[in-house]
């Protein structure tokens, strides 16, 4: 019986199946046996632009944050550095932003400006804006 087992298997090719699964069914003495597995479903990807700003543009935000907020100059302003971090209240905030649309000549919303919360969100808003306003 063990001689008929062995040479009774008969390999069958794949089946396509609905969402991807293929089933293979391999059959021994009769009796079917499948297995499934899920196929990666390569569907539309959507197109997606996420730019992170220049490092020009990152250091001319840190240095209007340093002048709006009357930092020393040893203090160290980075893409990462929080405003609130930096000592920065509401008021501050609203001042930076106004600062920030007067040296690179664009208009930042309300909704938009509530966003900021470090000098990097600042700086990628900025470009996102020039962007939109060189299209």
């Amino acid at each position: 019986m063990a001689a008929a087992s062995t040479s009774s298997f008969i390999p069958l090719k794949p089946r396509p199946t609905p969402r991807g699964l293929s089933t293979i069914a391999v059959l021994k003495l009769g009796a079917p046996l499948s297995f499934s597995f899920r196929r990666p479903v390569l569907a539309p990807a959507r197109l997606r632009i996420s730019c992170v700003a220049k490092p020009e543009t990152v250091e001319k935000v840190a240095k209007v944050v340093k002048k709006q907020l009357a930092l020393p100059a040893e203090t160290l302003v980075t893409g990462d550095s929080k405003f609130a971090a930096l000592g920065a209240d509401s008021l501050d905030t609203v001042e930076i932003v106004m600062g920030l649309e007067e040296e690179f000549d664009i208009s930042v919303e309300e909704d938009s400006a509530q966003s900021i919360a470090t000098v990097q969100d600042a700086a990628d808003l900025i470009e996102e804006l020039v962007r939109k306003k060189c299209a």
